[in-house]
């Protein structure tokens, strides 16, 4: 059975995905910096991104995603594993994207995989310290 602060962890922990996903798909870099502390690293690498700190993945991700005319982080099953103040996060994403091209067709993407993050409860909340994307599968048109 769970306790109250299980469910309580989880719940926060969930909200931090919804948040992660919302930052990127509206390019909110403030609030994408929300989700992780500030000595994270992130490595994007499975899917042909940086590996860097926080702020050097920001950055990256700042320049580099408004190339894509439309982009869609889906989350779904979440594998959550606490350990008292810190917390392992295996979380099942869907990404398709898209480029419009200069002739007016579409270049399109689609990545599937897993979020895997390792989480640390903080004053302001759990934050993740650490994000690997880990790539199951990538069709390209």
């Amino acid at each position: 059975m769970l306790d109250l602060q299980t469910i309580s962890d989880r719940l926060e922990i969930d909200d931090l995905v919804t948040t992660y996903t919302r930052a990127v798909d509206t390019f909110d870099w403030d609030r994408y910096r929300t989700v992780f502390t500030a000595d994270a690293t992130i490595d994007y690498t499975a899917s042909g991104g940086i590996s860097g700190t926080l702020e050097e993945v920001a950055d990256w991700l700042a320049e580099t995603l408004p190339i894509f005319s439309s982009l869609q982080h889906f989350v779904c099953q979440r594998e959550i594993a606490l350990h008292g103040d810190t917390a392992d996060a295996r979380i099942y994403m869907f990404n398709p994207m898209a480029i419009t091209q200069p002739d007016g067709s579409t270049w399109r993407m689609e990545f599937g995989g897993y979020y895997l993050h390792r989480l640390v409860r903080t004053p302001e909340g759990w934050r993740s310290r650490e994000l690997v994307e880990e790539r199951a599968w990538l069709r390209q048109d």
